[in-house]
């Protein structure tokens, strides 16, 4: 198994949502709830309008750990899902393909991991680039991995930090900072 990188250089986030934004409305919120919330692809593609629309907090059954999640659904993300919805039913997956089902994980990582190419994204990236890349950013800003470590349902800060890239970055840091 291949493992993904986060997006780190905030300028790079802001070439695949230039691009999402050309492309869909769908593809963009898609990216911005992963970039946003932390979760990974399944519970995004889980989602239902009605889990969304008039709410201040998403609350979620994680799928892979079985644990109630809840979190507030910030400023950014609000006016976009309030846009996304107008006139959908609540009972609807709040993302669907092109033939009114469910989007799919397949078709999910094709959208995240052809945006990055086109953004000129050298990392290693897929679905679960997302989530990475909101950890990465909320460490940076916060420099609370014990918090971070609680969001993702993590048992050890070291692996919160492993999972983010955070080690690889100091790892190569101090490579490119030694000379003898």
């Amino acid at each position: 198994m291949t493992t993904v990188e986060p997006i780190r250089n905030k300028s790079d986030i802001k070439k695949v949502e230039n691009i999402l934004a050309n492309q869909s409305k769908r593809d963009l919120l898609l990216f911005e709830i992963g970039i946003n919330c932390g979760l990974r692809i399944s519970d995004i593609l889980r989602l239902n309008v009605g889990d969304v629309r008039n709410r201040t907090h998403i609350q979620i059954t994680e799928q892979k750990t079985g644990k109630f999640k809840k979190f507030p659904i910030n400023s950014k993300l609000k006016p976009m899902i309030d846009d996304f919805i107008k006139g959908r039913r609540n009972t609807e997956p709040l993302f669907l393909s092109v033939w009114n089902h469910r989007l799919d994980r397949t078709t999910s990582y094709y959208i995240i991991r052809t945006a990055c190419e086109k953004a000129g994204l050298e990392e290693r990236v897929g679905t679960h680039t997302m989530r990475k890349t909101f950890g990465y950013h909320h460490y940076q800003q916060f420099k609370d991995v014990v918090l971070l470590q609680k969001i993702f349902n993590h048992s050890s800060p070291q692996i919160t930090l492993r999972y983010i890239g955070v080690e690889q970055d100091e790892i190569d840091d101090s490579y490119k900072n030694f000379v003898l």
